[in-house]
């Protein structure tokens, strides 16, 4: 392994990472809203944002490429203040985001319909407000099935490809990811490099499973 196959790991690594970092706060936020509360279009809020599992991720690209491009409707705001995401690291975590948040979403939405509701109840009529109901009781108690969607987020993101291909592109050391170079070097006939790489993916993806497998076992203590 050389020290550009070794950056490029702890590249990939940083940007899954981040990744999940921003996605953890919407995942909580609608999680709980799911899992707990009846309103209006929420079928319809939860099958978008459970697309991007359904969907090509070429597509996912496609729509991220139209929406934050210079021409697009979120692309043109941040342009007026010097921001830029395609085609940058920014473009990679939010591509990556995108791709992960169904999964992170799925497993915190079951680990608080998982929290027993008396709980929260006894915590309301103790004169907790909701915001220390859903702090103090509801996050810890589902601080495992979070923990595994986090863990199954971030090898989600470690694998994605086309999405990220679309919105950031193939920029050796400034988008390029361990998939994205597994690809260029198939295609550039070095499959030493391909193998080296492929395998280390594999074994952080193995990790991920196990870790997240031993987070779920057993999450029913009442």
């Amino acid at each position: 392994m050389t020290a550009d196959d070794f950056r490029l790991i702890l590249f990939t690594l940083g940007v899954s990472a981040a990744a999940i970092i921003v996605s953890l706060p919407f995942g909580l936020a609608l999680g709980w809203c799911l899992a707990r509360k009846q309103w209006p279009g929420k079928a319809l809020v939860e099958t978008l944002v459970m697309l991007p599992l359904v969907v090509p991720p070429v597509v996912t690209g496609l729509v991220l490429l139209k929406l934050f491009g210079r021409k697009g409707p979120f692309g043109a705001l941040l342009e007026k203040w010097d921001i830029e995401i395609i085609f940058t690291w920014k473009a990679v975590v939010m591509a990556l985001a995108v791709m992960a948040f169904p999964l992170l979403l799925r497993c915190i939405r079951t680990a608080f319909e998982e929290v027993p509701r008396h709980l929260e109840e006894a915590a309301s009529t103790l004169g907790k407000t909701p915001w220390q109901v859903f702090s103090r009781v509801s996050v810890p108690l589902a601080r495992r099935g979070i923990a595994a969607g986090l863990v199954l987020g971030f090898a989600r993101a470690l694998g994605e490809f086309g999405a990220t291909m679309m919105v950031a592109g193939l920029i050796p050391g400034v988008t390029e990811t361990v998939p994205l170079a597994i690809y260029r070097s198939f295609h550039a006939g070095d499959d030493e490099r391909v193998w080296m790489l492929a395998g280390v993916s594999a074994v952080i993806a193995f990790a991920a499973l196990w870790i997240a497998g031993r987070l779920t076992k057993g999450r029913h203590p009442f």
